[in-house]
């Protein structure tokens, strides 16, 4: 009891001190590019330069390499069957993309034709799997389970990310990071999130607190945080390298539609793309200005 009270203490002192480390204006980002229509569906990119970015969209098998000055798709390559394909991330001169059902696409040559593909059925227990990048410390891949693992209504508030480790490749079977919503809902209040209460079919009033369906996720290079960007809640989770919640950054709904691609420049300077839905797909970067 007295332990939980202190985890509670210590949480808010982080929560006060944390937005101004961050170092990110979410309102104002630097670049704010309209995607070319065949990129509505964006769901995930990887940035592999200052200048050019790897992306996928979530129904075709093709790895679009897209150029953030001359705001345009210089080169498209088909890799895989039509699909639901969530994740996407780079390591050294290897692409790796996830589909939703876990089974992960190295690709070699990503930039000529002549691309080399090979399939990795994790068996991830998460039958949907969005989050996908590179912890390089580790030399792994992580995983971000989307949801609750099974349908288990006691796994409900559980939240799961997994490793696959690049030098046997191998996925872990113990998560390398485990969640639970109620512990994220507490703590969004110790913040000072405040959360709309709706009634439901018996007119009890509830609270609907954050949902935490992860969307994307990735390192950042400098702190080592892990950001998980969960697009239902339009909102960004930051944890320590231990896993512990440090802050949540609510996102604007009408700058991230739908945001679900994350990624760093080696500076630190963020980029964050939008699916389309019923607006234009965008790609937003937002530069790193710790203070």
């Amino acid at each position: 009891m007295f332990k939980f009270i202190y985890i509670l203490i210590v949480s808010t002192s982080i929560f006060l001190t944390s937005s101004n480390k961050l170092g990110y204006d979410f309102l104002k980002p630097t670049l704010n590019d309209e995607l070319p229509p065949i990129l509505h569906e964006i769901s995930g990119l990887a940035i592999i330069d200052s200048t050019s970015i790897a992306c996928i969209q979530d129904e075709d098998g093709i790895l679009f390499i897209y150029n953030i000055r001359s705001h345009k798709i210089t080169q498209q390559h088909t890799f895989g069957l039509k699909g639901d394909y969530e994740g996407i991330t780079l390591v050294n001169d290897l692409i790796y993309i996830l589909r939703s059902d876990g089974v992960l696409f190295e690709i070699k040559n990503y930039q000529s034709k002549k691309l080399k593909v090979k399939t990795y059925p994790t068996r991830v227990p998460a039958v949907n799997n969005e989050g996908l990048c590179y912890d390089a410390i580790n030399n792994r891949l992580l995983i971000g389970a989307k949801g609750k693992i099974n349908k288990d209504p006691l796994n409900k508030n559980d939240r799961y990310i997994y490793s696959f480790d690049l030098k046997t490749k191998t996925l872990n079977q113990s998560p390398a990071f485990s969640f639970n919503t109620i512990d994220i809902n507490l703590s969004a209040k110790l913040q000072g999130i405040r959360f709309t209460k709706k009634q439901n079919k018996k007119g009890e009033s509830i609270e609907h607190g954050f949902k935490f369906n992860t969307s994307e996720i990735a390192i950042h290079p400098i702190t080592q945080q892990l950001f998980v960007l969960s697009a239902t809640d339009h909102s960004l989770f930051i944890f320590n390298k231990n896993g512990n919640l440090e802050y949540i950054e609510q996102l604007n709904p009408n700058l991230f539609n739908k945001a679900e691609g994350l990624d760093f420049f080696i500076n630190g300077d963020l980029l964050i793309s939008n699916e389309g839905q019923a607006h234009k797909p965008t790609l937003l970067r937002f530069n790193y200005l710790p203070k």
